[in-house]
């Protein structure tokens, strides 16, 4: 008896360690996979990119005067670039807040991802993250918190009302994508000809991605009653006016390439044609959501490489780095 009471007693205490151990490993997993959950409703994977391609517009295109480790080194465009990146994850956060039904349909995997965390908190972060951004444009001017300030009201009033609103949404997605690089454009005040044919392509391929979402997610908005381009005309005359915008970026390449002195990134646009040629291609062929998603994918290639390109306006920067050092 005394073996057996033993036995158990040591028994039940040698099992107590392993149950805390296996709810600290439960609690840990949870919230790894809330972080995850957390990550897919910012969309941390595009962020980083939106960053990347802030600092390289200002040293090869927005100031290309000035030294590269001058502009890395400013502490003034840290700020923006952090407030441009808060703004637009708060942007996703809302934007998230208000789709969740629609993604349901759209989107079922990553919206059961999104959902394990829940609305009271994304509004919680949505709102201080807000805040802080406010605050630390206090450190720049009124004038950069007035910017800011219109710009999170735009993306709030685009999540709420303007983005069901027929071809409305479609515009005003396309300038809140673009909108961040014009913060550093009043920045450092420089109006150049060549950075508005740089926007208007940035602005035509997103344009476009907007419409290409728009078709693979047709279904989802036809319940949410969105009024887009496919649910109002359907696929036919969506596809032709993709078409039509897809012709008319023609014009900003043939000025950033023929007029416009853009370096080695001409390369880029010469294969952003061949790009957009087969984008077209695949367009008229395209008749389910997965193709639709391809066309997305291609579209997001394009405008990433073309982030990773604007180096090749001046490739000496990393050959040598003679501008990080000198200003001749």
């Amino acid at each position: 008896m005394v073996i057996g009471n033993g036995f158990s007693y040591f028994h039940a205490n040698y099992r107590k360690p392993n149950i805390k151990s296996e709810m600290l490993t439960r609690k840990f997993k949870i919230t790894l996979k809330k972080v995850a959950s957390f990550f897919s409703v910012i969309r941390g994977y595009n962020i980083w990119v939106i960053a990347l391609a802030q600092y390289l517009s200002a040293i090869f295109i927005l100031a290309p005067e000035k030294r590269a480790l001058a502009i890395l080194l400013d502490w003034h465009l840290l700020l923006i670039v952090v407030a441009s990146i808060l703004t637009i994850a708060s942007g996703y956060i809302i934007n998230n807040f208000y789709d969740a039904k629609k993604d349901l349909i759209n989107r079922p995997k990553k919206a059961m991802i999104d959902r394990l965390v829940s609305q009271e908190t994304k509004l919680k972060v949505y709102f201080t993250i807000n805040c802080i951004v406010a605050l630390l444009m206090f450190f720049i001017s009124w004038r950069a918190v007035f910017f800011f300030s219109t710009y999170i009201f735009l993306i709030w009033f685009y999540s709420h009302k303007l983005k069901k609103i027929f071809l409305i949404g479609n515009i005003t997605a396309a300038v809140l994508a673009v909108l961040p690089f014009f913060g550093i454009l009043m920045y450092y005040k420089n109006f150049y000809p060549v950075i508005f044919a740089h926007a208007s392509f940035l602005l035509l391929l997103i344009f476009i991605r907007e419409m290409i979402k728009d078709l693979e997610n047709m279904e989802g908005d036809l319940i949410a009653d969105y009024k887009t381009i496919p649910v109002i005309f359907g696929e036919k005359i969506t596809k032709t006016v993709i078409t039509l915008l897809t012709t008319i970026t023609l014009i900003p390449v043939y000025l950033l390439i023929e007029i416009y002195d853009v370096g080695y990134m001409d390369i880029y646009f010469y294969l952003s044609l061949i790009g957009l040629l087969l984008f077209g291609t695949l367009l008229w062929k395209a008749t389910s959501k997965t193709a639709y998603l391809q066309l997305h994918f291609l579209l997001k290639l394009i405008i990433v490489a073309g982030v990773f390109s604007i180096v090749l306006i001046e490739p000496t920067v990393l050959i040598h780095g003679k501008k990080l050092i000198s200003t001749y």
